[in-house]
């Protein structure tokens, strides 16, 4: 019984712990994935195979969107950032895509499916650690256009505060 209320305890603590970082931004620096630090460097391969590396983005802004198809919310989100890369790509936006599924097929299907118009890469545990731990998905950084984490948005994003925050960025010069 004992463990029951402790695990009835922790399941709460974790719920509201998740609510309360998904409501807002995350504004404090210095460690890895934090806002106001430097934005980790990679170099992957994409889903058709073409490099994707994150120092061919400086001077843009970038979204980058860890995520997998498996997750409701994260399905929620790709449309509007179809959209955003559509309307914002001209005035300097790149939106990224990692995908955290553990196999590339389902992630290729959704791809097409889903007419994703931005680079995807499959992702790993090395990565997901170099922003700080990708605890749960969707997990969304705006970096800006000297590659430093602007905003961090943990869960599904309030999108108004999002693209308020991306229309700052890109009127950043």
């Amino acid at each position: 019984m004992r463990r029951i209320v402790l695990l009835i305890i922790a399941i709460a603590l974790a719920v509201v712990v998740y609510e309360a970082a998904r409501r807002k931004p995350q504004t404090s620096g210095g460690r890895p994935g934090a806002v106001d630090s430097v934005a980790a460097g990679f170099a992957l391969q994409d889903l058709t195979g073409q490099p994707l590396d994150l120092a061919n983005y400086r001077g843009k802004v970038v979204l980058l969107d860890f995520w997998a198809t498996w997750c409701t919310p994260c399905r929620a989100e790709i449309s509007q950032f179809v959209d955003y890369q559509n309307q914002y790509g001209p005035q300097g936006l790149q939106v990224i895509g990692i995908s955290m599924d553990d196999d590339p097929k389902p992630v290729r299907e959704f791809y097409q499916q889903f007419k994703m118009n931005y680079p995807v890469a499959m992702g790993t545990a090395k990565l997901a650690e170099s922003y700080g731990g990708i605890l749960g998905l969707p997990v969304t950084f705006l970096i800006d256009r000297n590659g430093r984490i602007a905003a961090k948005y943990v869960g599904e994003a309030d999108m108004q505060a999002l693209q308020k925050k991306l229309q700052a960025l890109l009127r950043e010069k």
